[in-house]
């Protein structure tokens, strides 16, 4: 028996909610069960543990950000504009509902010495998707040869801002400086 889409988004609200601001391991699945209003029957109906959820949550947060990231490609207006798009992604992606105060896949990452399956893979897409699309968006500035280090510089990079995010302060949230570092890379 499957979940009903209106009682999955619920359950997957507040597994967002409460894992990605509060913790993963700092939230009994309880609280997440009290957040949407579900019973245990009906998350195991839906997801076989607390770490599918998670994986299931963090799947659906990828997406939205993809959504986020090519909406901002598609208003940049050259190729340079396209690969510093991610960092206009990265500010946009924070206001949403579903942002929060820094990447939920790095949290998720720290909070697992040895991720079980269902999350690795996840984590695993997530930092493959984004060099890929790095890549892809290098390759018209730097050429191929060039483009998978420049990739993995800037996946530095990217990384490295939303870390930031954690020490706050008012010039710490946004992304000025990780997109001068890029600029600084692609000259």
């Amino acid at each position: 028996m499957t979940m009903r889409p209106g009682t999955e988004r619920k359950l997957l609200d507040a597994a967002e909610e409460l894992f990605f601001t509060r913790g993963i391991a700092a939230t009994p699945i309880d609280a997440v069960l009290d957040r949407a209003g579900v019973s245990a029957a009906t998350l195991y109906r839906g997801y076989a543990s607390k770490e599918a959820l998670v994986a299931a949550a963090l799947e659906r947060r990828h997406d939205g950000w993809l959504r986020v990231w090519d909406e901002a490609v598609a208003r940049a207006s050259d190729d340079r504009g396209r690969l510093l798009a991610v960092f206009d992604a990265l500010d946009a992606f924070r206001s949403t509902p579903i942002g929060s105060r820094w990447c939920a896949f790095l949290g998720t990452a720290s909070e697992y010495a040895d991720a079980p399956d269902e999350i690795s893979v996840v984590l695993h897409h997530e930092t493959t998707t984004l060099r890929s699309r790095l890549r892809a968006a290098a390759v018209p500035l730097v050429g191929a040869d060039a483009a998978d280090g420049l990739a993995d510089r800037l996946l530095l990079v990217v990384s490295g801002a939303l870390a930031m995010r954690l020490r706050g302060g008012a010039d710490v949230g946004d992304t000025a400086t990780a997109r001068a570092v890029a600029a600084a890379l692609l000259a």
